[in-house]
């Protein structure tokens, strides 16, 4: 059984944490050739690591010496544990810090049969093996000097935290503005469609409506005045010139053009305020795309790629 101080049990999380990190980001930077510094906080930690870890613990203390149960206990909590994170992350952050969606026998992109084998033969190594030495190395520390310890890595790893926090919601927030800009100008767009088509009917409208009324107009001119046909239809060209040809016409032709006019300002100048808000933010989220490069929005998909490629233009740029 594990018989650990409050204390203790805090400076394993972090020495998890910090282990964790280590091997992601060596993992990533070999896999990219490129250095990274994995995870969601900007220090060396993650939580999820930490997590992990403590959770293998507390779960094989039950079966502590029958390997098969520890291995499935292992499976089973980590497995819980990565499903419930991945979630809560997706739902306050709208991104995705890992996704297994192109793994087979995955679930939602949270979780994965591979993954889950790993997690319980991870956990017999955390317990069997590599958990001892640092046992040993903890319960050596004095204890004056392990609380002092422990007390500036929670302070060091809150401020971290609340920053790294803080920056991820901003992204959701960009996300969401970039969103609504996008809708605003699809809906805008078929305003202008509608108002275009609407515009054109009318215009066909009112010059059939002229034509017949021309018609009418000239049939019963040239029965009642036979006489004066030819005058008569002289002053009726030069009204149907001066009624049908200069103002039917250029009136709904000049409103369609202004409308047009309009709404095209309009979508300039929100195509205008999507691209100041991918530019302003770009650099500024940088170290969170490049802590993530796997990381994903299925609920902002087009902006969330289009805000990606700006961060990486930034870098190619520097």
């Amino acid at each position: 059984m594990y018989q650990y101080t409050v204390t203790q049990w805090i400076f394993f999380f972090y020495f998890y944490c910090f282990c964790g990190w280590c091997f992601e980001s060596a993992y990533v930077s070999l896999k990219t050739r490129k250095w990274t510094n994995r995870g969601f906080m900007r220090g060396p930690f993650l939580p999820l690591y930490g997590s992990g870890a403590i959770m293998m613990l507390v779960v094989s203390i039950p079966v502590r010496h029958n390997l098969p149960l520890t291995y499935l206990m292992g499976c089973i909590g980590a497995t819980v544990l990565e499903y419930v994170t991945g979630v809560t992350m997706e739902a306050l952050f709208k991104v995705r810090y890992w996704d297994y969606s192109k793994h087979k026998f995955q679930f939602q992109g949270h979780i994965c049969l591979s993954s889950t084998l790993a997690w319980g033969g991870l956990t017999i190594l955390m317990t069997e093996v590599v958990h001892k030495p640092v046992e040993q190395f903890v319960l050596a520390i004095p204890g004056q000097i392990l609380t002092a310890a422990t007390f500036l890595l929670t302070a060091v790893i809150f401020a971290d935290f609340a920053l790294s926090f803080k920056a991820a919601l901003d992204l959701r927030d960009i996300l969401v503005k970039l969103e609504n800009a996008k809708e605003e100008l699809a809906r805008m767009q078929k305003r202008l469609d509608v108002v275009i088509a609407l515009t054109t009917e009318e215009m066909e409208q009112k010059v059939a409506e002229y034509k017949e009324g021309i018609q009418q107009r000239k049939d019963a001119i040239t029965g009642a005045i036979t006489e004066k046909k030819d005058e008569f239809m002289q002053l009726i060209g030069e009204w149907a010139e001066e009624s049908g040809g200069a103002v039917q016409k250029p009136d709904a032709q000049r409103i369609k053009e202004e409308i047009h006019r309009k709404l095209l300002g309009r979508q300039d100048e929100l195509q205008h305020r999507r691209h100041e808000l991918v530019d302003s933010r770009a650099k500024q989220f940088r170290q969170i795309f490049r802590a993530n490069p796997t990381m994903v929005s299925n609920t902002f998909h087009e902006i969330f790629e289009e805000l990606s490629r700006a961060v990486g233009d930034k870098d190619s740029e520097e």
